[in-house]
């Protein structure tokens, strides 16, 4: 679920008294206005296309274009089974029973945080939904696994499946049907973006090859629901605000068709090309259209282009209109609907404001989706799910010891190390430490409460924060830490933990076994420092959360521990649990600061994981999936989130079209404090034999036919060329690229070796130049003075560029350089192949 969490029988704060509220009277009389604008439109499709391709136009002129009708569901690839079977059951339903299959209900018995309407009589139990795409949230009996920034500094496709396996069959052993989850966007294009910690990367080719083994791995037991979709980047004003009278909308992402597929929509195709089984529509606007009523968004793009064989449920009292949201290709509302809950598409059938058709799609995509993963031999709804854990309930014990070494290894890979200087890591047996940081050490408190289910319980909250979250308003002076060990983020996006190893307790443990010493003082922000200390470890965190975007980048109470701490020692050695991207420059040159990690989100076995790096039991082997920046102003207008400013329209206007992150550092020549993909082990690497083996052909100039034409999606039915996430030829292989990796340290090591292309323009762009892009990477362990082979493998996707005019993928003509290395800026290798 997003926003702030509810229980089943709750409705959001803006939702209380929604019969009443001059906002819902005013949107029902808007709504009377937007239907005959809406026909208006659709009588000229062209103008809508054509804004739609107009790059960095000014806000009031982004029009998202009309897409009818709704493309349906038949059972592409391997989904016809389920389609068989979901039709003979739909069949036989009465029109009253497939509008309430769409729905979500009020359900008191369990703390599903959404639960979907029923058709008993043909056995349809409905589906239990829950958070969310970092483990379950708000029950007991369950893990805490690394966050999805996490898994994505680790770089690892095998242990992103390994761990949305595990935690799949939580979800499934609790009796939940959907996981709210994984999360590709937002993408990271707002530094300050508050729930970037929950997607894997700022970049599209590593979200999706993450997020999609993410979701084989949840769908071995439960439907994926993959979200935001799509340009979902900012929390300020993601919601309607009711001011005065005044609605203020949620801001509109304005951007361009080549940004959309290149860059937003890139990684949701990975997802639907394997297989994902339910799609979360997300709170802003696209064009001015909100994304849950956006049918470019969901006929167009994702059940048309997209192929998406699954159904499209709203994101947590996202949808904000009736028969507009039903044709644009929404599916199902949540929690529940005051605009389809009292029959209304039953009457809209009987009446021919809305076609059968598309009434029976809905219902038919949601049942066959049911059957497709098996949900009809799911346990009853919700059954390990108690709606109140401080009541006496049946203790459901979801984990499986068989996860452990996966908590643990999931925990250590996502650690990036990126000073280490004097010898300072790994530790040896050191005399004495000083430990330093309210994050060295446990939260205070841990127990259900009111702040519980999103993890805010050690934030500090206060009173007019928290009226501005219950009324949707921007959250003023947001908290920046949390006061203990930060294993993960907040909201939605949070997990509940069966334990939390702190890094004091785990350092302590091994200080036993050594005979070390340990100071320590977890208060102050200027500690006096034992002089004997071999070295002194300060934990500092950098908190985020959904519902409000990050107020900074770095805190200053933590940059003061860091440099009163280096003043009076000459090893000191900083550990950072981050949400996001962390400025270090108040203090990184301090040559008595002699390591740095980046300690991420690694869920409950934080402390257990950190230890094993500080004292090389286990090697650093994370890579930044970000641009950590020397200032905050390098990172332009997309440092924070764009503001209302007075404006009843919020506009953000994505002008850097594709250049996002460290994209736009190279588009602008900026040189960062540490750029993406970098990260440091306890060895070292040589990279060479730089070999390309490419036999991809250029898009012929006279091909001008579009693949997908509005309003006749449908056609997919009889094209063998469509599959699950759209024309299969884009994921056909076009070659590979290889290079041999030689370890010449003297430990063995894990290194990533890191694959950019730059594809050349079909046109030149001064404001926005092409720059390189990440296409493959691999990690491999490397035994001391043994060379490993890494192969990238290229997709016919991973060398196309889309064509605005031909509204289809091509490969472009001309010289594609090659890159390959340790980072975006690390490439020892370089070369180019021509097609």
């Amino acid at each position: 679920m997003d926003g702030p969490a509810h229980s089943g029988n709750e409705k959001a704060p803006l939702l209380k008294g929604v019969q009443q509220s001059k906002f819902i009277a005013f949107c029902r009389r808007h709504k009377r206005i937007v239907i005959p604008v809406a026909i208006m439109i659709l009588l000229l499709p062209l103008l809508g296309l054509i804004a739609l391709k107009t790059r960095h136009a000014h806000a009031r002129n982004w029009t998202s274009p009309v897409v009818y009708p709704s493309p349906q569901g038949y059972g592409a690839g391997n989904w016809s089974a389920a389609y068989v079977r979901a039709r003979a059951m739909v069949g036989n339903m009465s029109l009253e029973e497939m509008n309430n299959v769409t729905l979500g209900v009020v359900d008191t018995t369990s703390g599903c945080v959404g639960v979907s309407g029923s058709a008993p009589q043909h056995g349809f139990p409905g589906l239990c939904f829950h958070d969310a795409g970092n483990g379950v949230r708000n029950t007991d009996g369950v893990n805490a696994y690394a966050s999805g920034i996490h898994i994505g500094a680790s770089w690892n496709a095998t242990l992103a499946y390994e761990r949305a396996q595990f935690m799949g069959a939580e979800f499934k052993r609790k009796g939940v049907n959907v996981a709210l989850g994984p999360v590709v966007g937002p993408i990271g294009r707002i530094a300050e973006g508050g729930r970037n910690f929950e997607a894997f990367a700022a970049d599209p080719y590593l979200d999706g090859i993450l997020g999609a083994q993410s979701v084989i791995g949840l769908q071995e037991s439960v439907i994926a629901s993959i979200k935001h979709f799509v340009a979902y980047e900012q929390e300020t004003n993601r919601n309607p605000i009711a001011n005065n009278g005044k609605p203020i909308s949620s801001t509109s992402a304005n951007l361009d068709d080549q940004t959309m597929h290149e860059l937003y929509l890139w990684p949701f195709q990975d997802l639907v090309h394997a297989g994902a089984g339910c799609a979360m529509c997300s709170y802003n606007r696209i064009n001015n259209t909100y994304a849950c009523e956006n049918s470019k968004a969901m006929n167009g793009l994702l059940k048309g282009e997209l192929n998406f064989q699954g159904f499209v449920v709203s994101d947590w009292v996202g949808q904000h209109s009736g028969l507009p949201s039903a044709d644009a290709g929404l599916d199902m509302a949540m929690p529940t609907s005051g605009y389809w809950n009292e029959r209304q598409l039953k009457k809209a059938v009987d009446s021919g404001a809305l076609n059968q058709t598309r009434l029976i799609d809905m219902a038919t995509r949601i049942v066959a989706t049911y059957y497709q993963f098996g949900q009809d031999r799911a346990l009853p709804l919700g059954v390990g799910m108690p709606p109140n854990l401080l009541l006496p309930h049946n203790y459901t014990d979801a984990k499986d010891s068989a996860s452990k070494s996966s908590l643990l290894q999931q925990a250590i890979e996502g650690h990036v190390l990126v000073k280490n200087i004097k010898g300072a890591l790994p530790l040896k047996q050191p005399k004495v430490l000083s430990i330093f940081g309210y994050d060295a050490v446990q939260q205070s408190s841990f127990v259900p409460s009111v702040l519980f289910p999103q993890s805010w319980e050690a934030i500090g909250l206060g009173t007019q924060q928290s009226i501005g979250i219950a009324s949707n308003a921007p959250v003023q002076n947001p908290p920046e830490v949390q006061n203990g060990t930060l294993i993960v983020g907040g909201g939605s996006g949070s997990n509940t933990p069966a334990y939390i190893s702190s890094p004091y307790d785990a350092i302590q443990s091994r200080a036993y076994d050594d005979g070390t010493a340990i100071f320590f003082d977890f208060v102050s922000t200027n500690p006096t420092v034992v002089s004997s200390s071999d070295a002194c470890l300060v934990f500092i965190n950098e908190y985020s959360s959904e519902v409000w975007d990050r107020p900074g980048l770095a805190d200053p109470d933590s940059d003061t521990l860091v440099n009163n701490v280096a003043s009076m020692c000459n090893s000191t050695v900083v550990v950072i649990h981050n949400a996001g991207i962390r400025l270090v420059d108040a203090w990184i040159d301090n040559p008595n600061v002699t390591a740095v990690i980046f300690a991420h989100l690694p869920g409950q076995d934080a402390g257990r994981a950190v230890a094993s790096i500080l004292y090389g039991d286990a090697g650093p082997s994370g890579r930044l999936p970000y641009t950590v920046a020397r200032r905050s102003s390098d990172y332009g207008n997309m440092l924070g989130p764009c503001q209302a400013d007075g404006s009843l329209s919020p506009q953000c206007d994505f002008t850097e079209g594709m250049n996002v992150d460290y994209r736009g550092f190279l588009a602008s020549n900026t040189t960062p404090r540490y750029e993406f993909g970098y990260g440091l082990t306890y060895s070292s690497f040589v990279y060479a034999n730089l070999q390309t083996n490419i036999n991809a052909t250029a898009t012929p100039s006279d091909t001008v036919t579009p693949v997908y034409t509005n309003g006749t999606t449908n056609d997919n039915v009889n094209n063998t060329a469509i599959g699950n996430g759209g024309l299969l030829s884009l994921f056909g292989s076009v070659g590979t690229i290889t290079a041999s990796v030689s370890n010449t340290g003297s430990v063995a090591a894990a290194e990533v070796a890191q694959l950019y292309l730059l594809i050349p323009a079909s046109t030149s762009n001064s404001s926005n130049p092409r720059t390189r892009v990440l296409r493959g990477f691999e990690k491999v362990l490397i035994q001391p003075n043994e060379t490993a082979q890494v192969a990238f493998n290229l997709r016919m996707k991973d060398v196309s560029t889309w064509n605005v005019t031909r509204q289809a993928w091509v490969v472009p003509s001309g010289e594609f350089g090659v890159y390959v290395g340790k980072s975006v800026l690390d490439t020892p290798l370089t070369g180019s192949f021509t097609v």
